[in-house]
């Protein structure tokens, strides 16, 4: 008997000592993130986004099981997707947004339930996928949406500012949402979050010429100091401009190291495609040079072809060369919403066995890909 207890000792000790390890030796624990408190599967999660870059370039798409060109998705319903009807596989890297959860809403700003979202990310990060989530959140000045930029907004909503308590407020809400997002086991489920995108432009009331540099991180620290104070720490924050002209572009709204986790930037093909191609070149170029000081993950935060309906070719033509070799984790591409509004291909497209070429490349990686890649 005093052999079993010891070696039942031995095991709880062993076990202990490698709870918060991989079979690799991983000490997550020393792992630094923007939330000094953040979970192990957080941390986690930050590793496993390192390790992809290492095995390729993982594909993305937002909302790619909400809904897609003529479906719609319920709650209770399977996981259908544009993209695993036509390269037979769900994406690696799925985005939702939470615009409109600061509301109080049931239904996101594109009529997507968060029942319906939170169902679906529990269901796919059992399956290994990543998630992304940004926030096109309504002008809590003027109570329109995000592009409403007709009021200065951002020196509101800062400390002392006149609807700073009806900002911490929807911070509240928000909090309550990213908690209750759980797996089987009742764990919180770590995420990207991905706020105050495109800064350096001025379509949303916290771009360029809304707010200046010092507003903008100010409100990008206290959102994330709010957050923590509310008990969120599932959290890893991306910084993601529109397209740099710079280096220095890029510097100009960076928040800091400390608070920031993956460097991302947003590029979509409004110039043609051979300017599509350079700007990608260039900018992740930009990125890998910022991120290499820091071992920081950098991504292709958001993308999209506004012209699929007159390029058959583009995914292996155009997007291609553009990400080849780039060191980045991921590339997630904007929405499918209807035949006059997608970014991606679905089945019967113009593009679509260019995609599955494209999609059969060893650099890109799906979801069954990815799920090999473990911790």
């Amino acid at each position: 008997m005093k052999y079993f207890i010891t070696f039942l000792s031995v095991f709880v000790f062993i076990t202990m000592l490698t709870s918060c390890s991989s079979t690799s030796g991983i000490d997550y624990k020393s792992i630094k993130v923007a939330d000094n408190d953040a979970s192990i599967q957080t941390k986690k999660l930050y590793h496993r986004i390192s390790e992809i870059s290492k095995k390729g370039i993982a594909f993305g798409h937002q909302d790619a099981t909400a809904y897609g060109i003529g479906w719609k998705h319920e709650v209770g319903s399977g996981l259908r997707s544009d993209i695993k009807e036509v390269a037979g596989d769900l994406p690696a890297v799925h985005g939702f947004d939470i615009g409109h959860i600061e509301l109080g809403s049931s239904i996101n700003l594109d009529t997507v339930s968060f029942a319906l979202m939170k169902d679906h990310i529990k269901q796919l990060n059992a399956k290994g996928a990543i998630i992304t989530i940004s926030w096109h959140l309504d002008n809590p000045v003027t109570n329109g949406d995000s592009w409403d930029t007709t009021k200065t907004v951002v020196p509101a909503i800062l400390k002392g500012g006149t609807h700073r308590e009806k900002y911490e407020l929807w911070i509240k809400r928000l909090s309550v949402f990213l908690n209750s997002i759980r797996d089987k086991e009742n764990n919180v489920i770590p995420v990207i979050f991905r706020p105050y995108h495109e800064m350096n432009g001025s379509w949303f009331w916290w771009g360029a010429n809304h707010c200046n540099p010092t507003e903008y991180k100010q409100l990008w620290v206290e959102t994330l100091q709010l957050l923590q104070e509310n008990g969120v720490h599932n959290l890893l924050y991306a910084y993601s401009p529109n397209t740099l002209g710079s280096e220095e572009d890029f510097e100009t709204y960076y928040p800091g190291d400390e608070y920031v986790d993956i460097l991302g930037v947003d590029i979509y093909n409004h110039g043609g495609n051979e300017e599509f191609t350079q700007n990608v070149k260039y900018n992740l170029e930009i990125l890998k040079k910022k991120a290499s000081i820091n071992n920081k993950p950098y991504t292709l935060s958001e993308s999209g072809n506004v012209n699929f309906g007159l390029d058959a070719n583009w995914w292996t033509q155009t997007l291609y060369p553009g990400i080849k070799d780039s060191g980045i984790s991921w590339v997630l591409f904007w929405r499918n919403a209807n035949p006059s509004h997608y970014f991606s291909t679905y089945k019967g497209e113009i593009s679509e066995e260019d995609f599955i070429e494209f999609s059969q490349k060893d650099e890109i990686l799906f979801l069954k890909e990815i799920k090999k890649i473990t911790n």
